[in-house]
Order: structure tokens, then C-alpha cells, then sequence
């Protein structure tokens, strides 16, 4: 019994003990090993309150010793504050629709301004039209909203126009906006809107550059003491004018010697917002939150956006005892009734398209030949595209006009841009580049325009056949696995459906995990890799890839032929001439195509660039349309074009950076990285 007893007692010290270790063993490890920040770290307000969960508001069929506190049930609610529309261009009313849109998605109880409604500075008829325009804009909020007024609604210009009015344009905008001053309660919080350009009171002048302008007036002061009074029992106060007088400078001393002292002793005023300066600010001062917004529309330098230079509105979350503050650009929040299966398609169109090139440049004598290039876009979708089409080099030489064009096509059609190019440089030197399109496009849907992420398309050379030396020096590619690779457009690449046979030569310097040798694949099309030395071949056939392997590593070092060959019937690979793998085919099985160009020592990822590149030499890389080899074979050291061949690398010749496929087809074939053509090391 007391063995029992004994053992009992151990079995439960030694779990103990493993319990304990296991705690132990939590705390120490890291439970976030790949996070690389700290930013959801930095609270400004306390958590939220939570409750333990009831029958009444949780239900579950599933048991689980986990309990899941509920938010408190307080009556939080959420307000806009939207920057200045103004001073700024005319067309700036394009952004206040966009914070308009944004915001009836998100659909807060409010919306508050800061001033600056409209541009003024003007005589009665243009300061009617321009608060129409605003109105009918603002108006289009799904919640209720609430004028400040500003110095651009305001001013009358010119100064010295018989019609000028005591005030200036103050009548107007209390007839047509409402009162200069005024407070009202909402879910126990209290809003107050202040007039900050009422003037210097003994000459009447209206600036924001005067301390002498930029007082409260003793009838303002009044009404803002009665209004604090009236919200004392709120949970929060909330302040809202134009000038950030807090700031000082040209705004003198009257907020800091009469103002603050008020909202601080009222004791529940929790933020003052304002605009005008273009910029957000924070700027918070014996527990008053002091905040500046930016622009809705109103001129904006954007010199640092991330920084408050840039067009945005925030949003205000309330809580009965703490008030959360964040803010959004303008046009960024998306809309997610609209991101349809439809949609992504017709976006997908778009961003697979790129600009149809119809006309060739041509090299002569060395030397590009002066002439248009012309690109057609298209509109494969449902709903108009707005374009930007840009010419580009990365060499300064080229003279290009226009340096750019903007276009809007609608649902199905097109439109053809032609740009003028002239090559000022004298000879192709190593330094010489090509002229690249780069397309952008928007998709304008309902209440969106979608971005399409930028494209780049070379403009194709066509190069003299007298330029090409048949008898130039046997040479090869050498490549690194730090970028080099050769490309040859889809477009430039005249494969049919059908058998083929792709092969070259390659030396090897080292290998990686993963590395393509000639490839075009993503999802479709064909490849060779030389993954960790293990030569492989696939193409996508009926719906999946299909896929030969050899068993054996290709040493470093040494110049080996590789063949993958496609006929009716198999897939082969061939190492060296020797039939290393081979798998069986269904006749009916259809290749699936891609627009990605063909890599010569890289492979393609899904934007069409370069990656897992090969370290070494590759040389005599041939595309046929027919299986050229059945059984094992002795492989040339040279290959030659013949009546089936569709392309036909032997790196022996560039022309800048351009080599020449001495096949029947003349495909453009451009470098990425710094290849070289150099001797082919035995």
C-alpha cells in the first residue's frame, strides 16, 4: 500500500513537474518568431470593456473550455471630420466627391468641416455658384453634416468694390450655410463650431496674419462659455473651427490666454479640431487633444504624405471614456459590394493586356533608323479605361514625342497612339538601350477606378540582315545568378500547338535549389530546370504539367546538350544524347499558352520578370516544331536552322543589347542583367 502510495505521489510530482516545464518552456519561447515590429504595440487608449458571455447574448452547439468575453454594450458611435476644400484648383471638387463616397461607405452619424467650403474671395455671383457646388456634393452624404466657416468663405474680393458688403460675405453664409457659431448634443457629447475670422474689432479688418483679427469676440466668448456649460454633463466636448490659433505666430496670444484656460478648467472638452495650414497636425496640451487636418480638394504640396502632406479626412470613434482618432486618404477605401467575380475578371483582362506595337524600328549600319512607333489599346471590358501610355529608356539618347499621352476608351473599342523617335547617338555602343512602353490603366467601375498594375512592353528592333557576320567568332552566354538572363517576347516566339523539340548547350558554374535553363512557364507553357544539377523538363498539357526527370546530377564544369522533345505520343528527355526519362501522352492533350516571354537562363514568376537564375555559360539554344530526336543521338556542338526551326540562339553576335536568332523568324531577344558573350570555357 505504501508502494502505491508512493508511486502515486511521484506520478503526480513528476506531472506537476512536466506541467510546470511545459509553462516554463511557453514563456520562454518566442510566440512570434517572424514578427519584425513593434507598432501594434503602442496603445493610446485603454482596451475595450468586456463581459462574461451569457446564454442570453452567446450560443453554441460546440463545447470548448474557452471563454469569449462580449463587448460591453455602450452606445460608442463614429463621426467624420473632413480638411479644407479649399484654397486650391477648381477641379479639387473631384476629391470632395471622392471623401464623400468613402464616407457613405462607411456611414458615420456625422460628418463635421473645418472651413474653407469654397474658393471665395469674390463678389456675390461666383460665391453663390461655388456654394452650390459644394452643397450639392456634401448633400450626397447618406448622414447629416455641419459648416465651419473659413476665410476662403468669407473674404469678398476686390477690396475696393462699392458693393462690398460690412461683413463681407458673413451674410451670405449664414443665409445659405448656417450660423457663425452654434453647438448641438449627440449621444451625450456635446459639438461646438467657432467663427475664427471675425476680425480686428475696432477696424474691421479680416486677416488671419493680425493678432489683432484673430480674437474671440466678447459676443463669441459668451456664447462659447454658455455652450460649455450646457455640455458639462456630456461624456466628451468637442471643438471645431478654421484658424489653429493654438499654433500662435501671426494668430497671437488670445486662444492661449483665454481660450485653453476655459476648455481646460470646463474639464471634459477632449479635442479641438481645425484646418487651413494644408497639413496634418497634433498638437495635444494639458489632455485637450489639438488636431489639424489636411485637404479634402484644397491645395496640397503632398511633399510627404505619409507625414499628413496629402488629401484625407478622419475618422472619430467615441466611447463614453476614451476617443479613438485615425486618418484615411482620400479614394482609398473599397468598396466591398462592388469587388464582384465580374469585376476581378474584366480587371484580370486588363491587367494581362498589354499595348499592341504594329510598326518595328529598324537597326541599319549600326545605327537606329528614325521612325513612329505606333501602339493600339484596347478595352476588353464592360466598362471604360482611362490610359496613360509612356515612352521610355534607359538610355538619354532617344528623342521621343510626345513623351507621353493620356487616353479614355470605352467598352470595346480602341485607340491607336503614335510616338515620334529619333536616335541622337551616333553608333550602338555597349551603352545603347531600347525604348520600353510602359501602360497604365484604370478601370473605371460605378464608384471606383481601379488601379491595373503598370506594364512595360519593348518596342521590337528589326536589324539589317547585312549587319549580321556569318562569320563571327564561336562565342557564348555567360550568365550569373544575380539577374542575367536573355528574354524573348511571346509575341516574337512562333511555336504552334503541336510536337516540338527544345535544346542547348550549358556549362554549369554552380547550382541552386531551384534553377531555369529555358523556360516560359507559370501555370502553362513549357521548361527545362537544372534544379540542384538533376536536368527536368514540363509542359502543360491537358489541364496539368506533365513532366520527365533525370535520376543522375550533371557535374559543374562541363558543356552538356539537353533535349526535351514532344511528339504524338511521349515526352522525352534526352542528357548528352542519351534518353534519360520518358513518359507517355493522350494525342488530344492541347498545350496551355501564356503571354510571359521565354527565358534563356531564368525562369518567369507572374509579372513577367526574371527569377531563379542560372550560374554559367549556356550556348546553340534551338526551338523546333518537330520532335527531332526518337532514340538516343551524337549532339552537335553547332546547331543550324533548318525549315522547322522557330528559334535559334548560338551567341556568337549582339548588336547592343540585342542577340540574333538566326532562325527563319528573326525574334528580338533582349538581355536583363549585364550577360556577356565570351569564349566558351572548356
Amino acid at each position: 500500500m505504501k508502494r502505491h502510495a508512493t508511486l502515486l505521489f511521484l506520478s503526480i510530482g513528476m506531472g506537476l513537474l512536466a506541467v510546470t516545464s511545459i509553462i516554463a518552456q511557453e514563456k520562454e519561447a518566442n510566440p512570434t518568431p517572424f514578427l519584425e515590429h513593434d507598432r501594434h504595440l503602442h496603445h493610446h487608449n485603454h482596451h475595450h470593456g468586456t463581459e462574461e458571455a451569457t446564454a442570453k447574448r452567446f450560443y453554441t452547439t460546440r463545447s470548448s473550455n474557452v471563454k469569449l468575453p462580449l463587448p460591453t454594450e455602450e452606445d460608442a458611435f463614429v463621426f467624420a471630420v473632413f480638411g479644407d476644400r479649399t484654397g486650391g484648383p477648381d477641379e479639387g471638387v473631384n476629391i470632395l466627391a471622392d471623401a464623400v463616397r468613402d464616407v457613405n461607405l462607411i456611414e458615420p452619424d456625422l460628418v463635421m468641416t473645418v472651413g474653407d467650403l469654397i474658393n471665395g474671395y469674390n463678389k456675390t455671383d461666383k460665391w453663390l455658384t461655388q456654394m452650390k457646388e459644394f452643397k450639392t456634393i456634401m448633400n450626397e452624404l447618406l448622414c447629416p453634416w455641419f459648416p465651419v466657416a473659413g476665410n476662403h468663405d468669407i473674404y469678398w474680393r476686390p477690396l475696393n468694390d462699392p458693393q462690398i458688403l460690412p461683413k463681407q460675405h458673413e451674410e451670405h453664409y449664414e443665409m445659405h450655410f448656417g450660423p457663425l457659431w452654434y453647438s448641438f448634443q449627440h449621444k451625450n457629447c456635446n459639438f461646438i463650431v467657432l467663427f475664427s475670422d471675425e476680425g480686428d474689432p475696432e477696424t474691421g479688418e479680416k486677416t488671419f496674419s493680425k493678432p489683432g483679427a484673430q480674437k474671440v469676440s466678447e459676443e463669441q466668448f459668451a456664447f462659447l462659455k454658455e455652450a460649455l456649460e450646457r455640455g458639462k454633463d456630456c461624456d466628451h466636448q468637442f471643438l471645431f473651427l478654421h484658424h489653429p490659433r493654438w499654433l500662435g505666430g501671426g494668430y497671437g496670444n488670445d486662444w492661449k490666454d483665454r481660450v485653453h484656460p476655459l476648455l481646460k478648467d470646463t474639464g471634459n472638452v477632449t479635442a479641438v479640431f481645425a484646418g487651413h495650414i494644408h497639413y496634418m497636425r497634433y498638437d495635444p496640451q494639458d489632455g485637450i487633444e489639438y488636431v489639424t487636418l489636411a485637404t479634402v480638394g484644397g491645395g496640397q504640396s503632398s511633399k510627404i504624405p505619409e507625414a499628413g502632406y496629402l488629401h484625407q479626412y478622419h475618422l472619430v470613434t467615441v466611447r463614453p471614456k476614451q476617443v479613438a482618432m485615425a486618418a484615411f486618404p482620400v479614394g482609398e477605401v473599397i468598396n466591398v459590394r462592388e469587388i464582384t467575380g465580374e469585376l476581378q475578371q474584366q480587371a484580370i483582362k486588363l491587367a494581362e493586356q498589354k499595348p499592341q506595337i504594329e510598326s518595328t524600328l529598324v537597326i541599319r549600319d549600326n545605327e537606329p533608323m528614325e521612325g513612329k512607333v505606333t501602339a493600339t489599346i484596347n478595352n476588353p471590358t464592360d466598362r471604360p479605361i482611362d490610359f496613360t501610355l509612356t515612352p521610355t529608356s534607359r538610355d538619354s539618347r532617344w528623342s521621343i514625342e510626345p513623351n507621353h499621352t493620356h487616353g479614355h476608351v470605352k467598352p470595346g473599342e480602341s485607340q491607336k497612339v503614335t510616338f515620334r523617335v529619333a536616335y541622337n547617338g551616333e553608333k550602338i555602343d555597349d551603352s545603347f538601350h531600347g525604348i520600353n512602353l510602359v501602360l497604365a490603366q484604370d478601370y473605371l467601375a460605378r464608384t471606383t477606378r481601379y488601379a491595373i498594375p503598370e506594364s512595360t512592353t519593348p518596342v521590337e528592333f528589326q536589324i539589317d540582315a547585312e549587319m549580321i557576320d556569318d562569320d563571327a567568332p564561336n562565342r557564348a552566354l555567360s550568365l550569373d545568378e544575380e539577374g542575367d538572363a536573355v528574354g524573348i517576347a511571346s509575341t516574337e516566339l512562333k511555336l504552334p500547338e503541336g510536337p516540338f523539340t527544345i535544346e542547348g548547350w550549358f556549362n554549369a558554374n554552380s547550382y541552386a535549389e531551384r534553377v531555369g535553363l529555358i523556360a516560359k512557364t507559370q501555370g502553362s507553357e513549357f521548361s527545362i530546370f537544372l534544379n540542384d544539377g538533376k536536368p527536368s523538363a514540363s509542359v502543360h498539357l491537358g489541364g496539368k504539367y506533365r513532366s520527365v526527370h533525370s535520376s543522375e546530377d550533371v557535374p559543374t564544369g562541363k558543356w552538356t546538350h539537353v533535349a526535351f522533345v514532344r511528339d504524338d505520343a511521349q515526352l522525352s528527355l534526352f542528357v548528352d544524347g542519351k534518353l534519360a526519362d520518358q513518359t507517355e501522352l493522350d494525342p488530344s492533350w492541347k498545350r496551355k499558352t501564356n503571354d510571359l516571354p521565354l527565358f534563356i537562363g531564368a525562369d518567369p514568376d507572374g509579372s513577367a520578370q526574371p527569377m531563379s537564375f542560372f550560374d554559367g555559360q549556356v550556348d546553340e539554344v534551338r526551338i523546333s516544331s518537330k520532335p527531332l530526336y526518337k532514340k538516343p543521338f551524337t549532339p552537335e556542338r553547332r546547331l543550324k536552322a533548318t525549315d522547322d526551326t522557330v528559334l535559334l540562339l548560338n551567341f556568337d553576335q549582339a548588336i547592343g543589347p540585342y542577340h540574333l536568332d538566326r532562325g527563319p523568324h528573326k525574334a528580338s531577344v533582349q538581355v536583363h542583367g549585364t550577360p556577356q558573350l565570351t569564349a566558351p570555357l572548356d
